[in-house]
């Protein structure tokens, strides 16, 4: 039985009620509301609502959103309020309301945030950029890294100490890079390399009317903001690199691009599943000390951000990156942070990044992750470190 807002879903009586009067719902409709419940700490994807609820008899999505059409109605909500039932763009739908058990506890469901104002920007091959702005005062821009999603980054374990300390004292302006969150998703296969995530950043910089600003490189991302603050060093005035490389896999040593063939494969065998040998590996080299919840919103990112397809893309592309040539000719200063225990990439990477980028200053991380978690004393060093190094004094970092 699922209790939410004056409504109650009984299953074994098969009834929708709202404030103890019955609501008239189709069986396949009570099956999706079922289902979207049962399942409120993930997007549900088409294809899984499909296959529990209707087998496997084809179902067109035209079919699928009728129906989701006729839960809201059901639950007085519609397809501009989205109160109770969010869509995911190409990806599915997802329960984001309150639910309370027979004990009275109350769940939240993940949902999407609105406190950044999310705007699109169109790149100069027509690709459709989604960027948003949270904060006050002077612009701090990130480049684009893998696994984003700028309606769901801000309550993610992962993502959410990130976005809202760099948000205390500067605007901070973040993007999906194309493919992946609520950027355009339907590329071909150019559209995945250092140029056009380059070109990306660009775009998201002219459309905001940026004139200076400190530029933060996380993992992959790195690589880009090397080579946009080589191309304009005249608008970056700090460069940040965290867990970022200048070379990709493929230019690691001996055995590296087969590791790198092996990790594409899983990627397109496992991508959003939850109990796949690539969500495992996948975990483990990212945040190998994440909490359940933790790693349960990682894998779940997966599902939300990226198509399996765009994800083989971009993993093949991440294995070519090789920005060493233009690290000598980076004039911004420069600070490098790089896990001791990292493993994608390793710290090795980040040593050579530093030591690659004239008077750049390299600051270990006793940490085994890759993404730095709140709970852990390397976040508190790592976020004194770039306040410090933009010019904000240390007295501001709050107290966790």
């Amino acid at each position: 039985m699922y209790r939410f807002e004056d409504f109650v879903l009984d299953t074994d009586r098969h009834e929708l009620r709202r404030a103890g009067s019955l609501v008239g719902v189709e069986p396949q409709v009570f099956s999706v509301l079922q289902y979207l419940l049962e399942h409120p700490d993930r997007v549900a994807r088409k294809e899984d609502l499909l296959a529990a609820v209707w087998g496997t008899t084809f179902i067109s999505d035209a079919a699928l959103a009728t129906r989701i059409k006729e839960a809201r109605r059901a639950l007085a909500d519609d397809g501009r309020a989205q109160r109770l039932i969010r869509t995911v763009h190409r990806v599915g739908y997802r329960f984001v309301g309150t639910l309370r058990t027979d004990r009275g506890v109350e769940t939240e469901a993940p949902t999407p945030s609105r406190s950044g104002q999310v705007r699109f920007c169109r790149s100069a091959d027509g690709v459709s950029i989604a960027m948003a702005t949270t904060g006050d005062g002077p612009p701090f821009v990130k480049a684009a890294n893998w696994l984003t999603h700028l309606e769901y980054d801000e309550q993610s374990p992962v993502w959410r100490h990130l976005i809202r300390e760099l948000s205390r004292d500067h605007t901070l302006v973040r993007y999906d890079e194309r493919g992946c969150g609520l950027s355009d998703r339907e590329l071909d296969d150019e559209s995945f390399g250092l140029e056009a995530w380059v070109r990306d950043l660009e775009t998201v910089v002219d459309g905001l009317n940026l004139e200076r600003f400190p530029l933060l490189g996380i993992s992959q991302g790195g690589a880009v903001a090397v080579a946009y603050a080589v191309a304009h060093p005249e608008r970056v005035s700090h460069l940040v690199l965290h867990g970022a490389y200048a070379r990709g896999r493929i230019y690691r040593g001996a055995g590296q691009e087969e590791l790198n063939q092996a990790l594409v494969a899983l990627t397109s065998h496992g991508w959003g599943e939850a109990d796949s040998a690539h969500a495992q590996v996948f975990a483990a080299r990212l945040i190998p000390r994440g909490t359940p919840e933790q790693v349960r919103w990682l894998v779940d990112l997966q599902r939300i951000s990226a198509s399996r397809q765009n994800a083989v893309l971009f993993r093949r592309a991440f294995g070519q990156l090789n920005v060493e040539a233009l690290l000598p000719r980076v004039v911004t200063p420069t600070l490098v942070l790089h896990s001791r225990r990292d493993q994608a990439p390793p710290f090795e990477e980040g040593r050579r990044l530093a030591a690659g980028i004239p008077g750049a200053r390299l600051v270990p991380l006793d940490t085994d992750n890759h993404l730095v978690l709140e709970d852990e004393p390397a976040w508190p060093h790592m976020l004194a470190e770039i306040r410090e190094f933009v010019g904000l004094e240390a007295g501001a970092l709050a107290t966790r």
